[in-house]
């Protein structure tokens, strides 16, 4: 079988891990709007019209078609809502989106529906409002950032009251001057959030559900540092840490109550009482799942199997414990 990642961007491991999880029996294709060091890895690599143009899913489409593509993974979030409202046209050409539903893709790529939705559901998120008005009340120090944001873009934390304009239509700027400008479009005025700040330990689960939703396991991992808003380095939990249980709950909470397909990234700070707060989600690989492959978690084949109709044993998807393991730079040349 032949597998295409979209916006494959920099994840030139996740083009590895495919290939690997291929072995030989199919090609991997990269995609991408612009060159990007993940095409290098890829058997096979395609520079794409934009996501948000008429011409993306027609491309898509005859290149999946002509290329024999069976499978495709997307790695950016806006990639996501877009293909999943084309999963009709991909079928009728034998193709699988390993994408969620439109309405899970718009509650992660919404942070204001995210942690409204989240509370409706039981699960503790940070406190969230849209203006500095709502956050009469608000403790400091407090977040702002965008509403429909990624990658740590415009993210500021706001010391006290006397800063909080500033920051607010400091970050109302940055989206307009940024691609997060096409996601904001839709909430107008409402684009910026202001956020209760957790304090405590982050944690990165990897919530992982098969191509059909149903919930599988759950892989927890304490961050030890962020860089651009990805982890940058992290550490498997040992079973036996009293966060390990209340961190695997919640994960197969959030696999059972979304249904979302294939992997959920989501972060998750801990406070001091042992409350778990869930303050992001991504439908999608997110930039903490190599700590989990480094730690003997195989989901890219997991993907593969799963796509073939195939059974996966149980152990492909567990971590080994206490597998320390960080980010390194590295120097592609096209």
């Amino acid at each position: 079988m032949n597998i295409l990642l979209t916006s494959s961007g920099r994840r030139t491991y996740l083009v590895d891990y495919f290939k690997e999880a291929l072995n030989g029996k199919g090609l991997l294709f990269a995609s991408n709007s612009e060159m990007s060091p993940a095409l290098i890895n890829a058997d096979k690599s395609v520079i794409t019209p934009l996501i948000y143009s008429e011409e993306y899913i027609p491309f898509l489409l005859k290149f999946c078609k002509k290329n024999e593509v069976s499978l495709v993974v997307p790695l950016f979030d806006i990639d996501i809502p877009v293909l999943a409202a084309h999963r009709r046209e991909f079928s009728e050409i034998g193709v699988r989106l390993a994408v969620s539903g439109e309405d899970v893709a718009k509650v992660c790529n919404d942070k204001y529906l995210m942690s409204q939705t989240l509370r409706e559901y039981g699960i503790p998120s940070p406190k969230t409002v849209l203006s500095p008005d709502e956050a009469a009340g608000f403790s400091f120090p407090c977040i702002v950032k965008p509403r429909f944001g990624m990658g740590s873009i415009g993210v500021e934390a706001c010391a006290d009251v006397s800063e909080l304009s500033f920051l607010y239509e400091r970050c109302r700027k940055k989206i307009g001057s940024s691609y997060l400008k096409y996601e904001s479009e839709k909430a107008a005025g409402d684009a910026v959030l202001i956020q209760e700040m957790i304090m405590g330990d982050e944690y990165g689960l990897d919530v992982i559900n098969d191509l059909d939703g149903n919930y599988v396991t759950t892989v927890v991992k304490r961050k030890l540092a962020m860089r651009a808003g990805e982890t940058d380095e992290a550490v498997t939990l040992s079973v036996d840490l009293p966060e390990y249980g209340i961190l695997k709950k919640l994960g197969e909470k959030i696999g059972k109550t979304f249904r979302h397909i294939g992997n959920m990234d989501v972060d998750v700070m801990v406070d001091e009482n042992g409350t778990p707060y869930v303050i992001d989600m991504n439908a999608r690989f997110g930039g903490g799942y190599p700590f989990s492959h480094a730690a003997g978690v195989n989901l890219p084949k997991a993907y593969v199997m799963w796509a073939m109709g195939m059974t996966v044993p149980k152990e492909m998807l567990e971590a080994r414990p206490n597998v320390h393991s960080f980010k390194e730079i590295a120097i592609r040349t096209f």
